[in-house]
């Protein structure tokens, strides 16, 4: 029996030329993942280009990604994470985690999600909830 490759992945920030490959990765994902149309992928691609995001590849494929921000030394906030189906189960989400850590080893590092199963797989600890303000109903 033939030993595999273990392929080695790269992580690397994101720059302006990984935008269609990443567009075509959130794409891949399904309907609840809606930033690749219209409006909403002009808007994303601006909040990217103002985020903390980092890749990560293989090879020359692009396997997953982590979009955060920095919430000026109170906190750094990952707001999306995602790995692509035929890559899930090498860790790859954990590695994206593990280098905005890494990266900013000063601050409290939250995500932002509700994949609950996950983050507690990984070791963290639910601190807090998330609430959207209905604007609306405080405008007269």
């Amino acid at each position: 029996m033939k030993k595999e490759h273990n392929i080695v992945p790269q992580i690397r920030k994101y720059t302006a030329e990984d935008e269609a490959a990443l567009f075509a990765l959130i794409e891949r994902e399904g309907e609840e993942w809606t930033y690749c149309h219209g409006e909403d992928r002009i808007r994303y691609a601006k909040a990217l280009d103002n985020c903390i995001v980092y890749l990560v590849f293989e090879g020359d494929t692009l396997c997953g990604y982590t979009r955060s921000r920095d919430d000026d030394g109170f906190g750094i906030y990952i707001l999306d994470l995602l790995v692509d189906k035929q890559h899930r189960g090498k860790e790859y989400g954990r590695l994206l985690m593990e280098r905005v850590c890494c990266d900013y080893p000063n601050d409290a590092v939250y995500v932002t999600g509700d994949v609950y199963p996950y983050y507690e797989k990984l070791g963290y600890e639910i601190e807090g909830k998330l609430y959207r303000v209905n604007a609306a109903a405080h405008i007269e």
